[in-house]
C-alpha cells in the first residue's frame, strides 16, 4: 500500500527534485528511513504510517517551494527541509530565499540555508558588532566575507580586513617554513576559499595586493583604528581574553566587525582565559552587540558531520 504526492512542478523541475541519478529521492528515503519511488510527476510512499506520510508530505511541499522560487536544489536543500518537519520546526523556505546575501563569482545568488543562518544575516544588517558562535559548518565564515564582499561591491565600505588568532590544532608555528603571514596563511584557506567563490583567484589576489582586502595574524591589529572596514575575526575561541579586548576596541567610524567562534574547539593551553568565553558574559548586557548562537541543525555540510557533532555533545 503506498500514498502519492502530486508534484506541482514541470518536467525540468521534477528532474530537480529526484537529483542525478535519483539521489535526492534516495536521500529522503534515508531521512525518513521509508520507500519512496517516483513516478512522472508523482512521488510514492510506501507506507501505511499516517504520521509519517503527513511528515514526508510536509517535507515534500518545502522543497517542492524551494524549487520554485529558486529553480535550483541541492543536498543540504533536501536535508535540511527533512530535518525541520522531523524536528517540528515550522520552516518557510520562502523567508530564507528572500535574502540574498551576495554573489558567487559565476552568479550564483547566496542565500541563508537554515533558520540560524537567516537570524546571523539579520544580525549583520542591523550591528555593528556580531558573535556568530557554534559549530563547524554552520556557515559562519563563509557568511561573514560573502557579506563582507557584497558591502565592498556595493561601497559600503572600503576595505576588508580578515584576521585569526596564530593559534593551531596541536602543531607548532614556529617549527614552520617561511615569515609569519607564510606560517598563517595555510590557517586562513576557508577565508581565501570563500574569497575565491566571491571575486575569483585573480582579483582577490590583486585586491590583496592593493590593500583592499587584508589577511593578517591577530597580533597585527594592535594599535589600530579600523574606520570603513569590514572585520572579520576568524577561530575566536583561540583568542585570550587580552587579545579579543584589544580586537573589540579597534572598531573604527562606518565600521562593522563579525567574531566567529567555536567554542567546542578551544587550541588554549590552560595557562589562558578564552577570550570568547569571556565576552560572551561581559558583552552580553550590551544591546548594540549580538550574539547568534548556531547549533547542528545549521550545519550544511554533509549529514554525517551532524551526526558526529550531535554525538561528540552528548559524550
Amino acid at each position: 500500500m503506498f500514498k502519492s504526492i502530486k508534484l506541482d512542478l514541470d518536467y525540468n523541475d521534477v528532474m530537480l527534485f529526484a537529483g542525478s541519478m535519483d539521489k535526492h529521492i534516495r536521500l529522503l528515503s534515508n531521512l525518513f528511513n521509508v520507500q519512496l519511488e517516483l513516478k512522472n510527476s508523482e512521488l510514492l510512499i510506501h507506507s501505511q504510517d499516517n504520521q509519517l506520510i503527513n511528515q514526508i508530505t510536509k517535507a515534500v511541499y518545502k522543497i517542492v517551494d524551494v524549487i520554485k522560487d529558486k529553480h535550483s536544489l541541492d543536498s543540504r536543500d533536501v536535508i535540511y527541509y527533512s530535518r525541520s518537519v522531523l524536528n517540528n520546526s515550522n520552516v518557510d523556505p520562502s523567508k530564507f530565499n528572500s535574502k540574498v546575501v551576495g554573489r558567487s563569482i559565476t552568479g550564483k545568488v547566496i542565500y541563508p540555508k537554515t533558520l540560524g543562518q537567516y537570524t546571523l544575516v539579520e544580525a549583520l544588517n542591523n550591528y555593528d558588532i556580531v558573535f556568530a558562535i557554534g559549530p563547524a559548518g554552520t556557515g559562519k565564515t563563509y557568511l561573514s566575507v560573502v557579506y563582507a564582499v557584497n558591502a565592498l561591491k556595493k561601497g559600503d565600505i572600503k576595505r576588508i580586513i580578515l584576521t585569526r588568532p596564530a593559534v593551531e590544532a596541536g602543531e607548532n608555528l614556529g617549527f614552520l617554513p617561511g615569515d609569519l603571514k607564510e606560517k598563517i596563511d595555510p590557517y586562513l584557506r576557508p577565508i581565501y576559499d570563500a574569497l575565491y567563490d566571491c571575486l575569483g583567484q585573480e582579483q582577490t589576489e590583486k585586491m590583496i595586493e592593493k590593500g583592499v582586502i587584508e589577511i593578517a595574524p591577530l597580533a597585527y591589529m594592535r594599535g589600530r583604528t579600523l574606520d570603513d572596514a569590514y572585520v572579520i575575526l576568524d577561530e575566536a575561541q583561540n583568542t585570550t581574553k587580552v587579545q579579543m579586548k584589544m580586537f573589540l576596541t579597534r572598531l573604527g567610524f562606518n565600521s562593522k566587525m563579525i567574531v566567529n567562534g567555536d567554542l567546542t574547539q578551544i587550541d588554549l593551553s590552560n595557562n589562558f582565559i578564552c577570550g570568547l568565553k569571556e565576552a560572551c558574559n561581559v558583552l552580553s548586557s550590551i544591546e548594540d552587540i549580538k550574539f547568534i548562537y548556531l547549533t547542528s541543525d545549521d550545519v550544511v555540510r554533509h549529514p554525517l558531520v551532524q551526526k558526529i557533532i550531535e554525538a561528540y555533545d552528548k559524550y
